[in-house]
């Protein structure tokens, strides 16, 4: 969601199996029925949007995986490498269940299914 074409062709080009959802006439999809179509597909969320954490986290749900993307440039050329880097870093995280943030320096990987916090006291 919202990852530019660009970034797909390249993807692609560089061997990921990847699909943009607006070649699939799909781009209006709500949020959770993009969760449901991933997970029966055994695919990965790549997108800018927060919600499919908080998605993911409400439903505890342990698939599929998602990549949130919270980059300030957002052009292709900023992010394709970025993805590239964590989807070859991380390939059996993704196949396992993972909620990945990357951040301007870095990424933080979470494991799914998404545990509440237990409080203390």
């Amino acid at each position: 969601m919202g990852v530019s074409m660009v970034t797909v062709r390249e993807l692609r080009e560089s061997g990921v199996e990847i699909v943009h959802l607006r070649e699939l006439g799909l781009q209006q999809l709500p949020d959770d029925q993009i969760l449901g179509k991933a997970a029966a597909e055994q695919r990965v969320v790549l997108t800018f949007d927060l919600d499919f954490g908080h998605l993911l986290a409400a439903s505890r749900a342990p698939y599929p995986s998602v990549v949130i993307m919270r980059l300030k440039d957002q052009r292709p050329s900023a992010v394709t490498p970025r993805l590239r880097l964590v989807i070859n870093e991380c390939e059996k995280q993704l196949a396992d269940g993972v909620v990945i943030l990357v951040a301007e320096r870095g990424y933080r990987v979470r494991p799914l299914p998404i545990r509440p916090v237990s409080r203390q006291g």
